[in-house]
């Protein structure tokens, strides 16, 4: 047991095993900032998998065709950015419940994407580059953390930093978060309440089809039907997770990485866990999540943006 232990806590704090957290947590982190802004307006869309899946799908198509991993990020840009155009113009423009426009962009962003990406399965990509500092990425431990990732990862901590700057230290960001608070008064003092939120919705499908577009372009050189693999949920728990707080997103993105990361790491070590259970550690990590946040709906839930989910239709 002692042994096993030991074995665990080596594994848990190699540099290795850091930098496949990073990895697996970016998609995540990029994913939940974009749906963070989108219901810090107001609006819930649960369509985050689907846009998901297709920017990877669109990223890899544009990267194989063009050879460059940036014509690739912004097709998987363009494409989440398209898929939230959608969901906006049903749910905004025509008043249609958000849950349940949110399920149908999932299950056709899943359908769609299969049908873009069939011509690409099977085929390979050079992957992402990654900084290459002289001396600094080479120091002991923090070199290759700190100033040896990709591009991906860089924007994703820079796009959690602007987000928090934005929504509170602009009057740009408070009008939105006012519009997410109470979108009759928002509304009433003369601010565009359909106007914001579509802006922020069309800013989380770029995101969410950012993070699509890192599974192809950096975290495997190549694109399968799927490969999303449910991150786009996790994603929306994180945001409950945070408490719609930028700056508690990057502790519950990298947590679940690790979580996500920890199973698959923990099976050479024949602990004699099935290796179905610790592969169901990410999603059952969510459930438990959600429950314990259900649980203390007083502190969580007031957190949460009075509008969100709420249907607005301006008096004419």
């Amino acid at each position: 047991m002692l042994n096993a232990l030991t074995q665990i806590f080596e594994l848990i704090f190699s540099v290795n095993f850091i930098l496949t957290v990073i990895t697996a947590s970016t998609p995540l982190l990029l994913a939940s900032s974009g749906e963070l802004v989108a219901e810090r307006s107001g609006v819930l869309n649960l369509g985050v998998e689907g846009m998901m899946i297709m920017g990877a799908a669109c990223g890899f198509a544009g990267a194989y065709m063009s050879g460059s991993t940036l014509v690739g990020a912004i097709c998987g840009i363009i494409a989440g950015m398209a898929l939230a155009a959608l969901f906006a113009a049903l749910t905004l423009g025509l008043a249609v419940n958000q849950v349940a426009t949110g399920l149908a962009l999932t299950i056709f962003g899943v359908g769609l994407s299969g049908l873009v990406g069939a011509a690409f399965v099977g085929q390979k990509i050079v992957p992402a580059p990654h900084l290459h500092l002289p001396f600094l990425t080479g120091l002991p431990v923090v070199g290759r953390i700190l100033f040896g990732e990709d591009a991906f990862v860089y924007v994703s901590i820079a796009l959690v930093i602007g987000i928090w700057l934005f929504l509170y230290r602009t009057r740009p960001g408070l009008v939105l978060r006012a519009c997410g608070d109470n979108h009759a008064s928002a509304h009433a003092l003369g601010y565009p309440v359909l106007k914001i939120r579509m802006l922020a919705v069309l800013f989380g499908g770029a995101c969410a089809g950012l993070a699509g577009a890192f599974l192809p372009l950096s975290y495997t050189p190549f694109f399968i039907p799927g490969m999303t693999q449910g991150r786009g949920w996790i994603a929306l728990a994180l945001v409950v997770f945070a408490s719609w707080r930028p700056a508690r997103l990057v502790i519950g993105a990298y947590l679940f990485g690790a979580v996500s990361i920890l199973g698959l790491a923990l099976q050479p070590l024949n602990l004699g866990i099935p290796p179905q259970f610790m592969n169901s550690l990410p999603y059952l990590a969510t459930v438990v999540v959600l429950v314990l946040i259900s649980r203390t709906r007083g502190a969580a839930g007031s957190a949460a943006p009075a509008s969100l989910g709420l249907v607005f239709v301006p008096d004419r």
